[in-house]
């Protein structure tokens, strides 16, 4: 799945898949995600947001 048109997405299946791809392919790490991606870490930080989700670092996702 590409995250390029995150913004046009749904906010909780964003959700989703930006979790299942922490967890199965980056490690947990926003950067990596974020960075492989090309998307801006801020925007999708905001996107998530505003329906509620925040990223936990200690748990390695967004709830």
């Amino acid at each position: 799945m590409n995250l390029a048109n995150f913004e046009k997405m749904d906010p909780v299946m964003l959700m989703s898949i930006v979790n299942m791809k922490l967890r199965d392919d980056f490690g947990g790490d926003l950067d990596r995600v974020v960075n492989f991606y090309e998307i801006d870490k801020a925007a999708l930080i905001a996107k998530l947001a505003s329906a509620g989700f925040e990223f936990l670092p200690e748990a390695k996702q967004f709830r």
